[in-house]
């Protein structure tokens, strides 16, 4: 039963054929089962996500029909959740517990789900691989000795291993489509301000996305349906109608047109990621999709563009952290200056130091035009290329990843760490939706199909990456993990 799409479960507890409990208790007991293999979780909430269950059950019996109500989640520990720890994969919130929920939080409880814990990250959100976070690496269900992307690589390892029905994620540079490639799963990047960022812990404010990492397209429209709408509390809320995501799920792709960027299978991607890639595009050709080339001439300045202007605003947002208020504070203090660089030194990782200091740089005196403001003049070509693209096609498609996941501990330069996002970098620059949803495998390891649209054009995605899971079942292919899990 764990096996099934949030869809099929939410069938069979209308049916009766399991209750909310019985279905917690399964995945309770396959994340004590496996979860010190993968490291998926950083938190397990045994007790509250069964009093969860049982209320669902008792709902539902009285006629609550709620698609999503009693289904097992797992949020990405970035999320504040009340009277649990959210760590944002640091030892500088290693024992912080929020007074108050995430709005997505809140919403998904409002819904009815079973909040099973929190999943591991890296830390800040700051990596393509999860081995940054200070509780130790996630490793892919599909191979042991794998990555399974980044940052939020927790929540698709979770997803791939059957350890919750669903979970969500964060994006800020492919931090939820990437880690779907590599796990062979479905991750959904939303447009910037489609689904509240309140009460998520920020990285890069102007980039950062919430959103679902699940089995299927059709799961993730049923998430969006929760996740999605304005909030007065976010000021970067976008105050547009939410759509039914499910109802356009089942349209026709005949006559969909879609652009293909020339400029995602030149050198540097990989034989078997393309060969698998240009198959799935017939796929579509053959259910009557039109291919076009496009072509998105800025886009090789995506990555040097996001390195500025993340690390600039996690410069900013990370300022909160010293020792002050909450979070990690250094023992035996000499004055407030020393508390404040002890404490920092020791509660923040090389990667998240790393990014600080590039971003303090970038918006210093004298280096902010030269950097900054450039990244951001680069920023707006980049969405001018997108905005001139979806003048001629619905949709825009490729590879989510240039390869496979790797090998834990293969890639030491963060240059070539940076790369891993070359293909989903830009998405957020332009703050458009993108899905990621399996499309083959090279060597055992899945392959991810990178689906774009237009500014709020969820609906067309998601119903390009369903239509996509009816005539194929990449998607429904299960890691049986080299090492066991």
């Amino acid at each position: 039963m764990i096996e099934k799409t949030v869809a099929e479960l939410s069938a069979a507890m209308t049916s009766g054929d399991i209750s909310s409990v019985e279905l917690t208790q399964s995945y309770l007991d396959r994340i004590h089962k496996a979860n010190d293999s993968l490291n998926a979780f950083i938190t397990v909430c045994d007790d509250t996500a069964l009093e969860q269950a049982r209320v669902a059950d008792k709902s539902r019996a009285q006629g609550n029909q709620n698609p999503l109500l009693g289904i097992p989640l797992a949020h990405k520990d970035i999320f504040c959740t009340t009277g649990i720890k959210t760590t944002c994969g640091s030892k500088m919130l290693h024992n912080f517990i929020s007074p108050y929920n995430a709005t997505v939080v809140d919403k998904f409880n409002q819904a009815g789900v079973v909040t099973l814990g929190k999943t591991n990250m890296d830390e800040f959100a700051m990596g393509s691989s999860n081995e940054t976070s200070f509780f130790g690496p996630v490793r892919n269900p599909w191979d042991l000795e794998k990555v399974p992307g980044g940052s939020s690589g927790g929540s698709a390892a979770a997803v791939a291993a059957d350890l919750c029905a669903m979970a969500t994620g964060t994006d800020t540079g492919g931090s939820i489509r990437q880690p779907a490639a590599f796990c062979g799963v479905t991750g959904f990047k939303p447009s910037y301000g489609r689904v509240s960022r309140w009460g998520m812990i920020a990285f890069a404010s102007s980039l950062d996305q919430a959103g679902p990492i699940c089995k299927s397209a059709e799961d993730a429209a049923l998430m969006m349906n929760v996740m999605a709408g304005i909030d007065l509390k976010d000021s970067t809320s976008a105050d547009r109608e939410v759509e039914d995501y499910t109802a356009t799920l089942s349209d026709s792709v005949k006559g969909l047109r879609i652009g293909i960027p020339k400029q995602h299978f030149t050198e540097g991607l990989s034989a078997d990621v393309e060969k698998s890639i240009r198959e799935a595009l017939r796929e579509y050709e053959a259910a009557g999709a039109i291919l076009k080339e496009i072509n998105l001439p800025n886009s090789h300045l995506s990555v040097p563009a996001y390195y500025v202007v993340a690390p600039a605003e996690a410069s900013a947002n990370l300022s909160r952290f010293d020792g002050v208020r909450y979070g990690h504070r250094c023992d035996n203090p000499l004055d407030l200056e020393d508390m404040y660089k002890r404490s920092r030194s020791e509660g923040f990782g090389d990667e998240v130091k790393r990014r600080i200091l590039i971003g303090t740089y970038a918006l210093s005196a004298g280096f902010y035009d030269a950097y900054y403001r450039k990244a951001q003049k680069i920023r707006r070509l980049i969405k001018n290329d997108f905005d001139e693209a979806f003048k001629e096609v619905d949709v825009i498609a490729g590879p989510t990843s240039p390869h496979t996941a790797f090998g834990i501990g293969a890639k030491t330069d963060p240059v070539t760490m940076y790369l891993e996002d070359i293909y989903t970098i830009a998405v957020n620059l332009a703050g458009l939706p993108g899905i990621s949803i399996p499309a083959g495998f090279s060597n055992d390891l899945p392959i991810g199909l990178h689906i774009v649209g237009p500014d709020f054009g969820e609906s067309k995605v998601l119903n390009a990456a369903h239509q996509f899971q009816l005539f194929t079942d990449w998607h429904k292919a299960k890691p049986a993990a080299k090492g066991g899990i």
